[in-house]
């Protein structure tokens, strides 16, 4: 018995063991939400009369503001942001007991035509879970742990719903940081991602989660026109050689169009990831009642206006409708500009009404919209390529992750369009800059030292210090602090008033005889520097450097005396850290 105990607590057996059951757990949920969300709620709401539909949206902002505010006692409108944050915590934090409220939330908005999509609530459970996982098998596994089953939760979640389980792996590990990944999780990842992925086909099917993807023809770009597919019915077979010159012809001819498809996906992210953070804003307002009325009354407008200019209400829901109507070579350009957009203020105001869902699929419908015009306006005749590649540009903008977004247009496409999808995710980062809709991303990884850094200066400040008065002589310096104390530089107050330092370095300039007629304060340099409790402890090892000091004092900004910070105490603090796991 204890050696089986001593196998399965080895190494990273317990982890990754507990991934997979991460990965099962989460698409069984997952394919609930989505059947409840999708089958039961939205598809008849869009069956309904206009008047209903156009209404469906506020009634579901209605109940998730007080699902949220009520039984969640005034809990976030946040999804996929909580893993963001979560991730970034020094002890990540997702109470189990809020997921059913938060799932709740989600079903009322995105069921009831809210313009957001299924992955915000799927990453969302997925995190929730791998950090329960982790805090019910706690014992079994290594401190560090907790962020692998956060990052392998998240995976899984984004593998089901969107039935991509690498795309799932390298959205969790690109969404934390703009320009770095979470490379620790990977092996824990894929196991989840794919263990959800095969549990989620199996409950929900394969086809894929954009409509227009699911037709061959789309899917390797063939030109219907050419080929006289949609006027027969007969079966077109190609040989392997004939396919790899298709691709290489996507990939040289389309180059151009990539290019200018990620110049325009890159200005349209960095706009709508400005959008986004406003609007989150506005959802975090106490005028609940009055944020959900007014965003209701705005939908319902834009529910009017877009059955009256496409015969459809494609502002409801996720956007799905809006993509299969999207890619129909007939419609003009003047209309897709239209319902791009539309498509954009309805998801900006059901995420400022307080709406519960993601960006993920709206990004994507954003993107395809954005493809098919610029598709249109170069003459593409092949079907499903340009808004295959703004699907990629723009999602991977808005949400600064290129390379899921084109690992999610390899998995739809069967890796058709991956070349010129790499082109325009690459420039479309290039042009959306630092912007992204997701909050507490990072930067990159911070090492070590850098983290440590990080912390405020008052994690290595000692208010505990004795310091000398203006008119004490250097004498009395010399005797009760550098020989009684062995403290080589003493601070310098008068009444609380910081004055500067003194030390050895302006005492070796006053001859021994006089040390008892001249006074401390006489010795002071004119610039003195000090420290704010505001700064890093960065802040504070560059102004040491500066000044070529081992010690530092800290003062409010009236110039009073709070204490003392030196290298020797941030050295120490450091090796406490490192022994407590801090």
């Amino acid at each position: 018995m204890n050696r089986l105990r001593t196998i399965a607590t080895r190494g990273d057996t317990p982890v990754l063991a507990l991934s997979i059951a991460t990965g099962a757990i989460v698409a069984i949920v997952i394919a609930g939400f989505e059947y409840l969300s999708d089958t039961v709620l939205l598809d008849r709401v869009l069956h309904r009369p206009l008047w209903q539909i156009a209404l469906a949206p506020a009634l579901g902002l209605i109940l998730a503001s007080l699902i949220l505010r009520y039984a969640g006692r005034s809990m976030s409108s946040s999804t996929s942001d909580e893993f963001n944050r979560a991730f970034h915590e020094r002890s990540p934090h997702l109470p189990l007991r809020d997921l059913p409220l938060k799932l709740l939330a989600g079903l009322t908005t995105i069921g009831l035509g809210g313009a957001l999509g299924l992955e915000g609530p799927s990453i969302y459970a997925g995190s929730s879970i791998g950090l329960a996982m982790r805090g019910r098998f706690r014992r079994w596994l290594r401190r560090d742990d907790v962020k692998i089953l956060l990052t392998a939760g998240a995976a899984a979640g984004v593998a089901a719903v969107f039935k991509a389980p690498a795309t799932g792996v390298l959205f969790a590990l690109e969404a934390p940081y703009r320009d770095d990944v979470n490379r620790r999780a990977l092996l824990p990842s894929l196991l989840a991602a794919a263990t959800s992925y095969v549990v989620y086909v199996n409950l929900i099917g394969h086809e894929s989660v954009i409509p227009f993807l699911n037709d061959p023809l789309n899917r390797i770009g063939l030109n219907v026109k050419e080929l006289s597919i949609a006027s027969s019915e007969r079966i077109v077979w190609f040989e392997a050689s004939d396919l790899a010159d298709l691709f290489t012809a996507v990939q040289v001819n389309d180059v151009f169009g990539a290019l200018l498809l990620g110049i325009f996906a890159g200005l349209g992210g960095r706009s709508m990831a400005w959008l986004a953070r406003w609007a989150k804003t506005q959802s975090r307002t106490d005028h609940f009642v009055r944020r959900s009325l007014l965003g209701g009354a705005a939908l319902a407008g834009l529910v009017f206006a877009s059955d009256f200019l496409f015969d459809a209400p494609l502002t409801i829901g996720p956007g799905f409708e809006a993509m299969d109507w999207v890619v129909n070579p007939s419609n003009g350009l003047g209309l897709i500009a239209l319902l791009f957009g539309l498509r954009l203020a309805a998801t900006i105001i059901t995420l400022a009404a307080g709406g519960v869902g993601g960006l993920f699929i709206p990004l994507a419908v954003q993107g395809v919209i954005l493809g098919q015009f610029t598709g249109q306006i170069l003459g593409s005749d092949r079907p499903g390529l340009y808004p295959t590649l703004g699907l990629a540009a723009f999602l991977g903008a808005g949400y600064r992750a290129p390379i899921s977004a084109v690992m999610f247009v390899a998995e739809s496409t069967g890796g058709a369009f991956v070349v010129p999808a790499l082109v325009a995710a690459a420039v479309s980062q290039l042009v959306a800059g630092k912007w992204s809709v997701a909050e507490h991303q990072h930067s990159v990884r911070l090492g070590h030292l850098e983290r440590r850094f990080t912390l405020p200066v008052t994690s290595a400040l000692d208010t505990d210090v004795m310091t000398v008065p203006p008119d004490a002589t250097v004498a009395e310096f010399m005797y009760l602090h550098v020989l009684g104390r062995r403290e080589r530089s003493v601070a310098v107050v008068d009444g609380s008033l910081y004055l500067g330092m003194i030390s050895l370095t302006e005492v070796s300039t006053i001859e021994r005889s006089a040390w008892d007629d001249t006074t401390v304060g006489s010795l002071l340099s004119e610039e003195q520097i000090s420290a704010r409790p505001g700064w890093s402890l960065r802040d504070t090892v560059v102004a040491m450097e500066k000044a070529d000091v081992d010690v530092l004092a800290v003062t409010d900004a009236e110039g009073a005396f709070i204490g003392m910070v030196s290298a020797d105490d941030i050295l120490k603090l450091d090796e406490i850290l490192d022994e407590t796991g801090g």
